[in-house]
């Protein structure tokens, strides 16, 4: 499971020109799903985003989390997180999860941010998503579980 974390001033994401959600300062989520991850996994991987230190103190350090600041979270499914690209110049999606078993796993990782942090806004899986943000920074991290 890969997380990658963007610091945005906002972002949103919209489905066929209709915004479905949208954060303020915060941190934008793009989370890519591979084979043999699982619910406990992910819960872990998300506890630490929440926690992960990525804005500044009184001294200007990356020395606040997410909670800390009381950010958004604004969480995308993006399968091509899980690509293989390590030959050729195409990538191959074999190393990513199906969409039959990626789709309740991501609904589930949902729902648990959902019942520990607010405010919380998401994308559809499997939908064709445009995605806006102003990056803070740029501030960006790549998180493996």
């Amino acid at each position: 499971m890969r997380a990658l974390l963007q610091r945005v001033r906002s972002a949103s994401v919209s489905i066929d020109g209709e915004p479905v959600g949208s954060i303020d300062g915060g941190l934008l989520v793009f989370l890519g799903l591979e084979p043999g991850d699982t619910v406990p996994m992910g819960e872990k991987l998300l506890e630490r985003v929440l926690k992960y230190r990525v804005f500044a103190d009184e001294q200007g350090r990356m020395n606040r989390s997410l909670r800390d600041v009381s950010g958004g979270l604004l969480l995308v499914s993006q399968f091509t997180l899980a690509a293989d690209t390590t030959r050729g110049l195409r990538p191959g999606f074999s190393t990513a999860m199906t969409p039959q078993e990626a789709e309740p796993l991501f609904g589930a990782l949902y729902d648990h941010m959902e019942a520990v942090y607010s405010p919380l806004a998401g994308g559809r899986f499997g939908a064709d998503m445009q995605v806006s943000l102003v990056n803070d920074g740029p501030v960006t991290f790549l998180l493996h579980s």
